[in-house]
């Protein structure tokens, strides 16, 4: 069985204790690939640095919406920099938030606007991250796209079906981490129950959303069984078809080849 996990913050300080072992958990779990997301410049060059270090991570590049406001002039010319380094496979994540709004509303779309275009110009999927600002996602999805097809995933998915169907016809995949296995959670899970099994990704978001049964905990990527697992049984198959169904996904979206120089 191959998993892969599609979203994680390897760089975080909840893993500066054990990171190394984290990773060797994920390969004992069955974990193909890691894609570590960068979320500031500094988060980006760290993304990188665990991406040339582990044969199974990945690294995408980015300046999250709700760091963008701390960003300094030189922090987009790092990302910029930063594109073109071996193993970087997406550009993100990006997006808009609402809900924590550190940054000023027009500032977020203007770099979000700049990740796309950065994507298309490298030709790399990007990551989005949408919180309280899903009609201002999508219309920004919309413009995106008169000017050419689109390569994205929607992240950590918690929205409706109406939004599911927007990202869809826009030619994004769909990401769910644990969320969708809480217990609260039937409603999300009757929308996963309807994407395309060709459209669907797992991720944890670690060390953040546990999935159950570790929820409350530092989630991990060796986690995101659960969720696989989860999005098996409400599309009424097994977890070994939905592994490979996701990972296959997966390895479309991203591109994921490891040099074979990487340990």
């Amino acid at each position: 069985m191959q998993l892969i996990d599609t979203h994680a913050h390897l760089d975080e300080e909840a893993f500066d204790l054990d990171r190394d072992q984290v990773v060797a958990r994920a390969v004992k779990s069955g974990l193909s690939a890691i894609v570590t997301i960068g979320t500031t410049a500094e988060s980006s060059r760290q993304a990188v640095k665990l991406a040339q270090a582990h044969r199974i991570v990945f690294a995408t590049i980015g300046i999250q919406p709700n760091y963008v406001t701390e960003a300094k002039p030189c922090d987009w010319e790092v990302i910029e920099q930063l594109v073109t380094q071996p193993k970087v496979v997406a550009i993100g994540e990006t997006g808009l938030d609402r809900y924590r709004d550190y940054t000023p509303f027009e500032q977020q779309i203007e770099y979000f606007k700049r990740h796309i275009e950065l994507s298309r110009t490298h030709d790399l999927p990007f990551v989005v991250h949408c919180r309280d600002a899903e009609s201002d996602v999508v219309s920004a999805l919309r413009t995106a796209a008169e000017m050419g097809t689109l390569r994205g995933v929607m992240h950590s998915y918690t929205g409706d079906m109406q939004m599911v169907c927007e990202c869809l016809n826009l030619g994004l995949f769909i990401s769910f981490a644990g969320i969708v296995t809480f217990k609260k959670s039937e409603e999300l899970r009757a929308v996963a129950a309807q994407i395309p099994l060709d459209r669907l990704l797992v991720e944890t978001d670690a060390p953040y959303l546990a999935p159950m049964p570790h929820r409350g905990k530092r989630n991990e990527p060796c986690h995101v069984r659960h969720t696989c697992e989860c999005l098996a049984r409400v599309h009424g198959i097994t977890l070994e078809e939905m592994a490979a169904q996701t990972a296959k996904n997966a390895r479309e979206l991203f591109g994921l080849v490891a040099p074979a120089s990487v340990p």
